[in-house]
């Protein structure tokens, strides 16, 4: 169910013939193992910032539509940068322009009309404010992210965080309690964007491993055989069978990460390695739209030596595959805060 369609989700295109002896077999899955006991041992917790300055945006993680304009106006002042402004729409909308929540929020930034009318900008400059228009709406929520930072630029604490409250709780509110107020919804609405942040980030240094990845391994490799079923979560009603985006929640799950359902939101429950640096456990995606992280149709768990595995399509079995296809999108390393900021939808 990796991207809705019927028989896509699990079409990963291999373009050349893979033929595997029995002795190459038991020799990659010998050097797998020695991979993920390297994990066990420096698998460890991710450090990362929260918010301020320029974050260069990750490859294709915002459609290619509005990353331009994402960059941009993510630079509008310090107290946001490129990725923080993706994470928030995806958060409100998935990237959607069409979105309408039942609380009547509207558009890609979800802007309620009262405020619309107060905060929206006419970012294109054709001479009118459209909530509907991501060349307006995109703009509005960066200049009304740093109009609330310039609300609250003397309190103490974070910049960033503090605005962030702001957005969710009232800048009174932040002002009066000196901070980010102690409200549960507050608190966590100001971890979930700064979370996401880094899944929208394209990574500076070498991304640490999940601590979960071995395990999420071994339950993989316990399924190779399994025949594939498309929309399969591995149930007794499935038959035990996966599609690739239900073989890596149900990987996961099984060490107490949960994913999202779908591939192509899978893909922000973490920062993104590059292709040098992968390690066992990171999940791994394919796309025939390398510019836009929405288009993924395909993921797999990525295993060392430049293999995978996957579930990749009607008539085929849970297996191992290359991953150096031409259409290889990228890889997330999963976090346990990464996929908890996940939306549940998008």
């Amino acid at each position: 169910m990796g991207d809705g369609l019927p028989d896509g989700e699990g079409r990963l295109t291999v373009r050349k013939a893979w033929i595997v002896t029995t002795v190459a077999v038991g020799s990659a899955l010998s050097f797998v193992m020695l991979l993920v006991v390297g994990v066990y041992v420096v698998a460890g917790n991710l450090t990362g910032g929260v918010g301020g300055g320029t974050k260069a945006l990750a490859k294709g993680a915002v459609p290619a539509v509005y990353s331009d304009i994402v960059q941009k106006w993510g630079n509008l002042c310090p107290a946001i940068n490129p990725a923080l402004l993706a994470a928030q729409l995806y958060q409100e909308s998935g990237f959607n322009p069409n979105a309408r929540s039942a609380a009547a929020a509207e558009g890609i930034a979800q802007f309620i009309p009262g405020t619309w009318a107060t905060h929206g900008i006419d970012g294109n400059g054709d001479g009118k404010r459209d909530v509907w228009d991501p060349e307006d709406a995109i703009p509005s929520a960066a200049s009304y992210d740093c109009k609330l930072a310039s609300y609250v630029k003397d309190v103490p604490g974070n910049l960033t965080e503090n605005m962030l409250a702001s957005y969710n709780a009232g800048a009174y509110a932040v002002i009066k309690y000196g901070g980010v107020p102690p409200y549960a919804e507050t608190r966590n609405y100001v971890k979930t964007i700064t979370t996401l942040e880094e899944s929208f980030a394209a990574p500076v240094s070498r991304v640490d491993p999940s601590e979960q990845a071995a395990g999420a391994i071994a339950y993989a490799q316990k399924k190779l055989g399994t025949p594939y079923l498309w929309g399969g979560e591995g149930t007794a009603a499935d038959g035990g069978r996966f599609d690739c985006s239900g073989l890596t929640k149900a990987a996961y799950a099984s060490v107490g990460v949960t994913l999202p359902r779908v591939a192509n939101d899978q893909y922000n429950a973490g920062p993104h390695p590059a292709r040098d640096e992968l390690l066992p456990g990171d999940l791994v995606f394919f796309s025939d739209d390398l510019t836009d992280s929405r288009a993924i149709r395909h993921v797999g768990i990525y295993v060392g030596g430049g293999y995978m595995i996957d579930a990749p399509r009607t008539g085929a079995v849970i297996r191992f595959d290359p991953i150096d296809t031409p259409d290889y999108f990228g890889a997330t390393r999963v976090t346990e805060d990464g996929a908890k900021a996940l939306p549940t939808t998008v």
